[in-house]
């Protein structure tokens, strides 16, 4: 019977080995890598990455990784490749050929059909004695000692270090191309992440409704001007320029600390210079203001004027916190 200890040094043991082999892959990359790089930055057409087995789905990722960060790529399975799916190879594209072996059947036959299109080979593999080592313009070498299964046949550390010398690749592209931020949100316009680098605070105020009161205004006007607006505060103005704001928190300090607030207005309960942020600035920028702040609302300006009110459960609602 497997104990407890057992699983958790064989837990330990793989991860050691994989990170030990990631570790040593720094002395592979030399200037076929570089060349790798600069020939795939030069190209006029495409990425296609290739492979069988678990290679394959190591080159599925590549090529996600690629397409998100701006290097255009597509997969093609090495063994579709030699049943029709060649069709897919243009004369500018630039191949990458993934397998460890660097001998399986299908790569053996793959790759002098691709030569004899012209088109450059760039291998990763952890043989580069092997036929694909040795047939390709490139090679990118992905030796490992051994794999992290007890066996040392399941391909666990050595798909690992392809995908380690994939995201190498897509990383230095991704700078000689000067892939920025903004570059990024373009490709990842869905999800928590995109809205991190697209969503401003405009977008988030625009559907809100927008709570304000004057200087002069009575307590029981506030109260029902928070109530109604829903955000847990409003916004204090004076000829259309924030003067103060006005919590649920000021409130209840108002009728604790007073018997008699007939005779209050806004500007007697208010707290005056509040934090507030441009309405053309981003959402993530809002929540760093008030999570720094230790506050839940943050008052919008635009051409300092009072533009709204961005509330923390509006960014959790968006999936920015």
């Amino acid at each position: 019977m497997k104990t407890d200890t057992s699983i958790i040094a064989l837990a330990k043991q793989t991860i050691t080995i994989e990170s030990d082999a990631i570790a040593n892959l720094i002395n592979f990359i030399d200037d076929s890598f570089e060349s790798s790089v600069k020939l795939i930055h030069n190209s006029k057409g495409r990425v296609i990455v290739t492979g069988i087995g678990k290679s394959a789905i190591i080159a599925n990722k590549i090529v996600a990784t690629f397409n998100s960060t701006g290097t255009p790529a597509i997969f093609m399975h090495a063994a579709d490749a030699i049943h029709g799916d060649l069709g897919n190879v243009q004369k500018d594209d630039v191949i990458i050929c993934i397998s460890n072996s660097g001998n399986t059947p299908e790569i053996k036959v793959l790759v002098p059909l691709i030569k004899n299109y012209g088109n450059k080979i760039i291998a990763i593999t952890g043989n580069v004695s092997s036929f694909l080592g040795t047939e390709a313009d490139y090679v990118l070498n992905s030796f490992i000692e051994k794999e992290a299964c007890p066996n040392n046949l399941a391909p666990t550390t050595s798909t690992t270090a392809q995908l380690v010398i994939g995201d190498a690749l897509a990383v230095c592209l991704l700078n000689l191309n000067d892939f920025s931020s903004k570059d990024f949100a373009k490709y990842h316009p869905g999800g928590a992440l995109g809205k991190k680098l697209y969503l401003r605070v405009s977008d988030i105020v625009e559907k809100n409704d927008k709570p304000e009161v004057s200087v002069n205004s009575s307590v029981k006007d506030v109260i029902i001007e928070i109530s109604e607006k829903r955000l847990g505060a409003t916004a204090v103005i004076d000829n259309q320029k924030i003067v103060g704001i006005i919590t649920d928190g000021d409130i209840r300090r108002m009728l604790k600390n007073n018997d008699d607030f007939s005779t209050l207005t806004a500007a007697d309960i208010m707290s005056s210079n509040p934090k507030t942020i441009e309405a053309d600035a981003m959402a993530v920028d809002a929540l760093e203001t008030m999570e720094s702040n230790n506050i839940s609302q943050i008052l919008a300006e635009k051409d300092d004027s009072y533009a709204g009110i961005v509330h923390i459960h509006d960014l959790i609602k968006e999936g920015i916190f």
